[in-house]
């Protein structure tokens, strides 16, 4: 195999996708304070990327200097070079899109605020504000013999000052400017709708801070630090581990740097200096004309939220047809399977189905998994409820859910003060998988509630994720569910499985097997298909066996958001496959796997990406879908995924990706489901007593 030609680097894949994310900050066809919400996000996605990737990269460097990723062949180093090359141009484009918006933000009567732009009155004003309410509440260091270089707090912004004394010496002064005591948005009074940046204050006014000192150069900073730990590896054994996952959330903020930004030109010297106290390079240091921290423009959106033009069209999710609000959930569901997808439909149903299990009488136990929780989890509240009833309520939380880890440990606390059984999850494991497993004993008879999604139970994500959630009565089904949770309670994984693919042992394999399966009715002249629906892309040997497959002319349609270290449509390699991705309003997240032609299709969805951390290193769950009309439904949302012409964007054969012209109408495939649902929800108030799926 040619691997140059068909093979993407993980990390250049993964800002090829935040690219596309920026992409949508700059799509005029997208309302105003929507693209906001873009850069906003493009932004904190390349911090955590630069805190978990970049920092993994680093520590790789430090330890296996010649070890090679396996797809492109390119050592740790020469990755963070290509990387930190890119990260600088996609950053100056940042920065044109962030003008460009602020201008057009302007036009609507909200705007930043330069110093230069203020009335000699408005100055004053601002003075005063911050020589009474800022001042007062400012912790300074001036770095010397008494005073060592500070601890610089992760994504924390510090105003830096290069001071002058009076025999012409120079010391370096660092302000930090992330206090949760004064608002970081200040409001101009005689300016309705005009505001300046507290840091841009505090940098403004340092003079009144240094008076005994000229400032001869100022900036503000910010640095971010490696957050990728791996938890199990600095574990004691003789520590409680909802303890030592707190400690480990304190020791993510302490670690090594992997980048520096800065706003303004300081004196190359003193960029050096920072350079050599926090061990970086000077391809590591980012001067930029845009705020670091842009978290501050969704208060920009809320003083606009009087213009609706500005804004989505307000979409809710809508109640499923395929649920009788009016009568219980549980006697719905063993009657038939049912089918959720999110957010085009309300998550109330399932929310509702715990509830009832949480009073009835015959429900003995309830058992979960649970990864990312909403603040105010509906979820949680259910299964405490079920435990104070007298029911076994068994819940795995994991712990090691990144940067939810804090949320996690205090709703595990929750949950055992109720008296649900918490466990943490299975050495060297992350658990991922989205399992709830209801049983309930009507006579001498068991029933198993199974419902296995793609997304988390979170309310909040609920409205925001494209997700899938299936709830089957189907006892075998319910039988491996048990399985899977009475291994994770002895701290094991599931070995072997007839209807479940079961991550680590029995997913990655099944799947080869699939893919085989279609590669032999290719080889026989018979019409084959593969279509799949992931987050990304990178099990090597998933890889290998589509390219396979293409080549034995296997038909493969792909849809992967993300990461993607396949190139599709290389000649005489992947000339079969086609991949496109949909970033559009909300984030596609659900996974779909489709092998086989129409008449005879298996499909699957599940929790689980094509990466190796999630084949072989997680405990993912993906289920199979038997009812004929909702795999129906299934297949209709894949193929018109497939016809997006508005938000999906093709790959090409490069690797990069472009939305083709098209002759067709718009198709905006979120759009069309929200339409849908809405249209199924209003036929189904018409028609009650209907059910359909």
């Amino acid at each position: 195999m040619n691997q140059v030609s068909c093979y993407q680097n993980r990390e250049l894949s993964w800002l090829k996708f935040n690219e596309r994310v920026l992409e949508e900050a700059e799509d005029n066809g997208n309302p105003l304070c929507e693209r906001l919400s873009f850069l906003s996000i493009f932004q904190s996605n390349l911090d955590e990327f630069f805190m978990v990737r970049v920092g993994s990269l680093h520590d790789m460097m430090l330890l296996k200097k010649e070890e090679r990723e396996n797809k492109t062949n390119m050592t740790a180093k020469e990755q963070i070079a290509a990387i930190l090359k890119r990260s600088h141009e996609l950053t100056l484009r940042k920065d044109q899109v962030y003008r460009n918006l602020m201008e057009q933000i302007r036009e609507q009567g909200v705007e930043l605020i330069r110093f230069q732009e203020l009335s000699g009155e408005e100055s004053k004003y601002l003075e005063r504000y911050f020589v009474s309410e800022i001042q007062p509440l400012l912790s300074t260091i001036i770095v010397g013999k008494k005073q060592p270089f500070p601890f610089l707090k992760n994504k924390d912004i510090y105003a830096v000052a290069v001071l002058e004394t009076r025999n012409e010496k120079e010391k370096i002064a660092i302000i930090p400017c992330n206090s949760g005591v004064f608002e970081r948005l200040i409001a101009i009074p005689s300016r309705p709708g005009c505001f300046m940046l507290a840091e841009e204050m505090i940098l403004h006014f340092l003079p009144k801070v240094f008076q005994k000192y000229k400032i001869v150069a100022k900036s503000l900073i910010r640095v971010t630090r490696n957050a990728d730990i791996d938890a199990d590896s600095i574990y004691d054994e003789d520590l409680n581990y909802r303890d030592h996952m707190a400690e480990v959330v304190k020791l993510r903020k302490k670690l090594c740097p992997v980048r520096m930004e800065m706003t303004r030109e300081l004196d190359e010297t003193i960029v050096e200096r920072f350079c050599e106290v926090l061990g970086l390079k000077e391809s590591q240091v980012f001067r930029m004309d845009s705020p670091m921290d842009l978290s501050f423009l969704f208060r920009i959106q809320d003083e606009l939220r009087s213009h609706p033009e500005l804004f989505y069209e307000r979409r809710v999710p809508q109640n499923s047809p395929a649920f009788d609000r009016t009568q219980p959930i549980l006697p719905q569901i063993l009657q038939k399977d049912k089918l959720l997808s999110y957010p085009y439909e309300s998550i109330r149903p399932f929310l509702q189905l715990l509830q009832e299990a949480a009073e009835d009488p015959k429900v003995v136990s309830i058992r979960m998994t649970l990864y990312r929780l909403a603040k105010n989890s509906k979820v949680v509240e259910a299964l405490a409820e079920a435990a104070e009833n007298g029911k076994q309520v068994d819940v795995l939380v994991e712990l090691k859910a990144r940067f939810d880890e804090e949320n996690n440990i205090e709703w595990s606390r929750r949950l055992e003060d109720a008296g649900c059984h918490v466990v943490y999850g299975i050495d060297g494991l992350k658990v991922h998988s989205k399992v709830c497993l209801i049983t309930r004993k009507d006579g001498d008879q068991i029933q198993y509630i199974t419902q296995i999604g793609t997304g988390n139970y979170n309310e909040k994500t609920a409205r925001l994720y494209t997700d899938l959630s299936l709830i089957t009565a189907n006892h075998e089904i319910g039988e491996e569910a048990l399985k899977v949770f009475q291994a994770i309670l002895l701290g094991k994984t599931v070995d072997e499985t007839k209807h479940l693919l079961v991550a680590p042992k029995c997913l990655q394999k099944p799947v080869l097997d699939l893919i085989d399966r279609e590669i032999q009715m290719a080889k026989e002249g018979k019409a084959a298909y593969i279509g799949i629906k992931i987050n990304s892309l990178t099990d090597k040997r998933i890889i290998d066996k589509l390219v396979e497959a293409s080549k034995a002319g296997v038909k493969i349609d792909m849809v992967v958001r993300g990461i993607c270290c396949l190139r599709s449509g290389v000649l005489g390699e992947t000339e079969h496959i086609h991949i496109r991705s949909i970033v559009g309003r909300y984030l596609e997240h659900s996974r779909i796997y489709i092998f086989g032609t129409e008449d005879r299709d298996q499909i699957y969805i599940a929790s689980a990406d094509f990466m190796t951390r999630n084949t072989l290193r997680r405990v993912e769950v993906a289920v199979p879908v038997y009812d004929e009309k909702l795999k129906c439904r299934i297949r209709e949302m894949f193929q018109a995924m497939l016809k997006d012409n508005v938000k999906a964007r093709v790959q090409q054969p490069d690797g990069t990706y472009r939305i083709e012209e098209s002759e067709e109408a718009p198709f905006n495939s979120q759009e069309v489901f929200f339409e849908e649902a809405y249209r199924r929800a209003a036929k189904n108030q018409e028609e009650p007593n209907e059910m359909k799926q």
